[in-house]
C-alpha cells in the first residue's frame, strides 16, 4: 500500500515535523512520546506533545485511561487532553479539524508535533486525506435509541444485510460505530468510508510513523495487570463521581471500556470480579484490533518500548 504526500518534499527538510506514535494500549506509547520530544528538544527542535487517545479527550476519565498526570509531563506541553465533558460525543470528524489546526498552531511556532495515541481512526483521520460523511441529530438519536432499546446486535445484523463490507470491519458489540454505519446509510451514502484508504495521502509531508510493539504474551500480561491496577488505584470511585457529571448520558464515554464495567458494578448488575474479568478480556481484544489498524501503515517504522528517542530523532532529515 504505497504512500504519497500531498505536496512535494523537496527543500522542505527544515519545516517543522509531523511524527506519529502509535500501537496497542499498553505498550509505552506516552513515554516514548516524552524521550522523544525531549531528544527533538536537546537537537534545538522544541516539540509539543497531541493526543490522539479518544477516551482521554474526556475530563475527569484518568485512571481509566491511563492518563498521564500533568506532574509526569515533564514539562512538555500537552495539547488536547480533558477538552470534552463526559456529556459530550467524541466526533472522530471534530477531532480531525481540532487536531490539525492545533497540530498548525504547533508548527506555526517552530515546533515539532507529536501524535500519540491508539484510537486508529483517529489517528488516520490526522495524518491522511481522510474525509467524513454527512451527519443527521434525528436520525442518530432514533439509532441511539433503538441501540437503548434492543441492544447491539439487532443493529449489527442489519448492517451486516445492508453494507457487509463496513460491518466486517465494525466489532459487533461497538453500538456507537454501528448507530454511525447504519445513519450514514440513512443519509444516502453508498458505504460508510471511515477505513484506511487503500492509497492513503499523507496531510503534511514531513511525517514520521513509529509503532511500539511488544510481544504477544508479555503485552496479555501487562494489559491484564494494567486492569487490576485500575481499580486498586480508585477507578470504581472515579466512576462514581463522574456518575454525578452525567456519564450515564454520555454517548462515547460511558461505552469506554473500564468505565462501562464500572458503572455496571456500582449498579450491581456485576460483581467486582466479573467486572475486572469482562475489561481485562475487552481490553486484550481491542489491543489486537488496534495491532491489526496499524500493521496496515506501510510508512510505520516498528520499535520496541525500550526505543533509543536519541536515534529516532536523529532518522527524520
Amino acid at each position: 500500500m504505497p504512500v504519497s504526500t500531498a505536496r512535494d518534499q523537496g527543500g522542505e527538510g527544515r519545516r517543522p515535523r509531523l511524527w506519529a506514535i502509535v500501537g496497542a494500549t499498553g505498550t509505552g506509547k506516552s513515554a516514548l512520546s516524552l524521550d522523544l520530544a525531549e531528544a527533538l528538544a536537546a537537537r534545538g527542535r522544541p516539540a509539543e506533545i497531541v493526543n490522539a487517545d479518544a477516551m482521554q479527550l474526556y475530563r475527569g476519565m484518568d485512571i481509566g485511561t491511563a492518563k498521564l498526570p500533568e506532574a509526569q509531563r515533564r514539562g512538555i506541553r500537552h495539547h488536547l487532553l480533558d477538552v470534552l465533558d463526559v456529556t459530550e460525543e467524541a466526533a472522530v470528524a471534530w477531532y480531525q479539524q481540532t487536531a490539525r489546526e492545533t497540530i498548525t498552531r504547533i508548527h506555526a511556532r517552530g515546533a515539532d508535533a507529536v501524535l500519540v495515541g491508539g484510537s486508529g481512526l483517529y489517528v488516520s483521520s490526522v495524518l491522511f486525506d481522510f474525509r467524513f460523511p454527512p451527519r443527521d441529530l434525528e436520525v442518530r438519536a432514533r439509532l441511539e435509541s433503538e441501540l437503548d432499546r434492543s441492544g447491539p446486535g439487532a443493529l449489527f445484523a442489519r448492517l451486516r444485510e445492508l453494507d457487509p463490507a463496513t460491518a466486517e470491519r465494525i466489532d459487533p458489540r461497538n453500538g456507537r460505530r454501528l448507530v454511525r454505519a447504519l445513519e450514514v446509510l440513512e443519509l444516502g451514502e453508498r458505504t460508510h468510508g471511515a477505513a484506511l484508504p487503500e492509497e492513503p495521502t499523507l496531510w503534511q509531508p514531513q511525517t514520521r510513523i513509529v509503532g511500539v510493539g511488544a510481544p504477544r504474551d508479555e503485552l496479555v500480561r501487562r494489559l491484564d495487570e494494567r486492569v487490576r491496577a485500575m481499580w486498586r488505584e480508585g477507578l470504581v470511585d472515579e466512576v462514581r463521581e463522574l456518575r454525578e457529571s452525567g456519564l450515564q448520558r454520555g454517548i462515547t464515554a460511558r461505552r469506554a471500556i473500564g468505565y462501562a464495567q464500572a458503572l455496571a458494578q456500582l449498579g450491581g448488575e456485576m460483581t467486582e470480579a466479573e467486572a475486572i474479568a469482562e475489561t481485562q478480556a475487552l481490553t486484550r481484544r481491542y489491543a489486537r484490533r488496534q495491532v491489526s489498524w496499524f500493521r496496515r501503515y506501510e510508512a510505520v517504522r516498528w520499535v520496541e518500548r525500550s526505543a533509543d528517542a536519541a536515534a529516532l530523532a536523529d532518522s527524520m532529515p
